[in-house]
């Protein structure tokens, strides 16, 4: 069993800056891939980023490309999304993810990671 953490969330105008963090507890950390995927209201859940169980591999949605970096510390159980230039339709609540199984490619592909956090919202003004 994993437990996932994230924070971070918050308000912020667009064209700013957050990053959320996801720590993680429970089963080895390193032995899994982890991802970033997010709901914004009436919509389905998105992937976001994801990351290799080395960090050597990482994968982002087009939308948010060049804008977010997923990174990870294994020393501290931890990912990060740095989220740069924020805009308003990066609204939603976002999620942390981690995988056994699936790496990056299929994780951004649709497959089911096997763990989910609790979610942190992130609010962007226009």
């Amino acid at each position: 069993q994993v437990q996932l953490v994230e924070s971070g969330g918050g308000l912020v105008q667009a064209g700013g800056s957050l990053r959320l963090s996801c720590a993680a507890s429970g089963r080895t950390f390193s032995n899994y891939a982890m991802g970033w995927f997010r709901q914004a209201p009436g919509k389905e859940r998105e992937f976001v980023a994801a990351i290799s169980w080395s960090g050597g591999r990482t994968v982002y949605a087009d939308s948010v490309k060049g804008r977010f970096t997923i990174s990870r510390d294994n020393g501290k159980n931890t990912v990060y999304l740095q989220m740069n230039s924020l805009k308003p339709e990066d609204t939603a609540v976002y999620y942390c993810a981690a995988a056994i199984s699936a790496g990056t490619a299929t994780l951004a592909k649709g497959a089911p990671p096997d763990y989910w956090g609790q979610g942190t919202q992130v609010t962007v003004s226009s």
